[in-house]
């Protein structure tokens, strides 16, 4: 990844110092929904090991005490404040990738495209898994396995292409989000540790690509998991 320099986003209504606050908040939001992002796709991923041990996996997660307020701690709060300051930091900021098309400054255009999606299928997924789109959709954490596979053979559009559009835009930004975050923190200060860091980043892309597209092919292809 090339280091061309990020528009400035300094929105005057948010205030210099309390800028660089929320600034920082924003991105420690996107650093812990990313670690949540990076488990669930994992998880997901097991589909391909069988439904049994895939409901093993589910039945660890909701076997949690206080899960709940696990739930809202490292999922829910810190995604609404990342949605919320983000599209403040989108409608606020100036992209200056038409004036300097740099590769970083594509990235960069990218990574707020990705943003919009990825709100459109967060609240897909969220309000679909919980039943609030119809009983079809619905995830069952003691069924998994079945209800999950329901979910994404419901109707052609859903597995073939809301799940590939919204996985491609989550792997992205998250890969995306963690190079920049590295430097929002000032632990890439040099060109030479963009760089460095910038591979790693693509291996997180690659290895969340792959453990979506590791849950896809199962949920399609065994029929098994139903």
């Amino acid at each position: 990844m090339t280091t061309a320099t990020a528009p400035d986003l300094t929105a005057p209504a948010i205030g210099g110092s309390r800028h660089f606050l929320m600034r920082r908040l924003h991105s420690l939001t996107g650093l812990v929904f990313g670690g949540y992002l990076i488990v669930h796709l994992l998880v997901n991923a097991t589909l391909i090991e069988g439904g049994k041990v895939y409901q093993i996996q589910v039945d660890k997660i909701h076997s949690l005490p206080f899960l709940i307020v696990v739930e809202w701690a490292l999922i829910f709060l810190p995604i609404l404040f990342h949605i919320v300051y983000g599209t403040w930091i989108t409608v606020t900021g100036q992209p200056n990738n038409g004036s300097y098309p740099y590769f970083k400054n594509t990235f960069y255009l990218l990574q707020r495209i990705s943003a919009v999606i990825l709100i459109a299928f967060i609240a897909f997924h969220v309000f679909a898994m919980k039943g609030l789109l119809g009983g079809t959709l619905s995830f069952n954490p003691d069924n998994a396995t079945a209800s999950v596979t329901h979910h994404f053979r419901s109707h052609w559009w859903v597995g073939y292409v809301i799940y590939p559009i919204g996985i491609l835009a989550s792997c992205f930004h998250l890969a995306n989000g963690f190079w920049t975050a590295a430097i929002t923190w000032g632990l890439t200060i040099s060109a030479a540790a963009q760089r460095r860091w910038g591979w790693v980043c693509i291996g997180i892309f690659a290895f969340t690509l792959l453990c979506s597209i590791l849950a896809l092919i199962a949920v399609f292809a065994d029929k098994r998991l139903i």
